[in-house]
């Protein structure tokens, strides 16, 4: 099978180069030509785009480009729509994700983006969305505007389908032009849903691309940067360094980096009633993806005093990720990851002779592993992949200290506790530096406007002119209608 990726608007007499990057898995392979332009290329497209944004972007209402997003999110949560069809027959191909666990995922992921849902985003980062469309009064008198940037240079990563789009919808709904860099690893998402924004609008046609350069070309790197007012890039702690060396001092850079997430489990939620569901939903969190979102689970910390022990948990944590691997296998592994899950499992096995209380549950050749610990609290990033530790503790509290080390790092928690318990633990994780609390079960879905990495999505993207009290004043006195 081929299939073209990426999105370039439409000039005229120029003939573009594509790469041809090849995927296979259970049997099919599938070869995926990405567009590749040269510098003289790329400098004609910046230029469309930019003037694209100023003078068609910024010209719609942000009720109009509400509708469009709208328009694409319900054509492709219609399974006969062709582009999700695609989508849940390719991109099984390209990740090696369970199929049925992508159709599923991609659901889940695209509602996030219905209409009511953006109206929640724009409300979260500006209060009053009409800030985008006009300058609006302040409670502090005189007036604001946010200014969204012509354009915004977006480099994606690709360890869960479909990613690009929180980016991308953002830079649309703040009027931004965008070129977007797909990754090797998921080249297609991107490109489907900017042709359907152009399918939807044409007059969108020229306000993004989409396309493909080999990571780490610090020469096409710093020249386009030097044309962006914003560059937005999510991978590896060392490659974002990188990019950033290559970014003008004058330009905004926001980065997404590795972030380390975990559970918290109550002994309330541990009786005889609960405790299915709760280890259900810690089961799903560490399956979603095989735990390449930052939002998934590396360790599940187990308050100890239910009807449900900590080990008792992690044999019923074991026993579901059995089950679900039944229903949805995970994908196969590099050879890689698997040399890194074996060197993790057998640094837990030697660590038992040591440690008599520890176990390590699952077959070595298994697609899951679960580990066991009473007196190994500290947080300890595992290998992915479908591999979590069960640390027993004795009050919620403990969970503070042992994730100290890793504070610039922190992200998500998912908690399966009672109210009161929630409230008070969620202030200590905050001052600890975690920056999202979730209900278990939902890690790897964030809701619609949620601060990632604790920042504010569109907020960030713009700039807010403030027309100050004093100018309004001055303009009155000169007003003809002065007498």
């Amino acid at each position: 099978m081929m299939e073209i990726a990426g999105y370039l608007p439409a000039i005229e007499g120029e003939e573009f180069a594509f790469k041809t990057l090849t995927f296979e898995a259970k049997d099919e392979k599938l070869a995926v030509q990405v567009p590749v332009l040269t510098k003289e290329q790329m400098d004609k497209i910046t230029e469309r785009i930019k003037i694209a944004s100023a003078n068609v972007l910024k010209s719609l209402t942000i009720t109009e480009i509400v509708q469009v997003i709208d328009r694409v999110i319900e054509q492709l949560l219609d399974r006969t729509n062709p582009y999700r069809q695609k989508a849940e027959q390719l991109l099984p191909i390209i990740t090696g994700y369970d199929e049925e666990l992508v159709r599923l995922g991609l659901t889940a992921y695209l509602k996030t983006f219905r209409k009511q849902n953006l109206q929640r985003f724009l409300v979260e980062d500006f209060g009053n969305p009409l800030l985008i469309d006009d300058f609006q009064p302040r409670s502090k008198r005189g007036y604001s505007k946010a200014i969204g940037p012509n354009l915004i240079v977006q480099i994606w990563a690709g360890n869960v389908p479909a990613l690009p789009l929180w980016s991308l919808i953002s830079s649309l709904l703040v009027k931004s032009g965008s070129i977007g860099k797909v990754p090797s690893a998921e080249p297609l998402f991107a490109g489907w849903f900017a042709k359907m924004i152009v399918d939807v609008e044409p007059k969108l046609a020229d306000c993004m691309a989409v396309v493909w350069w080999k990571g780490g070309d610090e020469e096409k790197e710093r020249h386009l940067f030097q044309q962006a007012d914003v560059v937005l890039a999510y991978g590896g702690n060392e490659s974002l360094d990188s990019i950033k060396s290559r970014v003008p001092i004058t330009t905004r850079f926001l980065p997404f980096g590795h972030k380390i997430s975990f559970g918290i489990v109550s002994k309330m939620s541990l009786d005889s009633r609960k405790s299915w569901k709760t280890i259900h939903h810690a089961a799903y969190d560490v399956i979603r993806y095989d735990q390449q979102g930052c939002y998934s689970p590396h360790v599940f910390y187990v308050q100890k005093g239910g009807n449900v022990s900590p080990r008792e948990f992690a044999r019923l944590l074991a026993h579901e990720l059995e089950g679900f691997e039944k229903r949805y296998p995970r994908r196969a592994l590099s050879v890689e990851e698997g040399a890194s899950m074996a060197e993790w499992r057998q640094s837990e096995e030697l660590s038992m002779y040591i440690n008599r209380e520890k176990e390590v549950l699952g077959e070595v050749s298994g697609a899951w592993t679960v580990v066991y610990a009473d007196k190994e609290g500290e947080l300890v990033p595992s290998c992915l992949n479908r591999v979590i530790k069960v640390t027993e503790i004795n009050e919620l509290t403990e969970v503070i200290p042992y994730i100290d080390t890793h504070r610039a790092y922190l992200q998500t928690v998912g908690i399966a506790s009672t109210p009161n318990e929630l409230f008070a633990l969620s202030d200590l994780l905050g001052k600890a530096g975690v920056t999202r609390i979730t209900g278990l079960g939902s890690m790897t879905s964030p809701e619609a406007g949620w601060h990632h990495d604790g920042r504010c999505n569109l907020l960030d993207l713009v700039n807010m002119v403030d027309i100050e009290h004093s100018a309004e004043e001055y303009a009155e006195s000169l007003a003809s209608y002065v007498d």
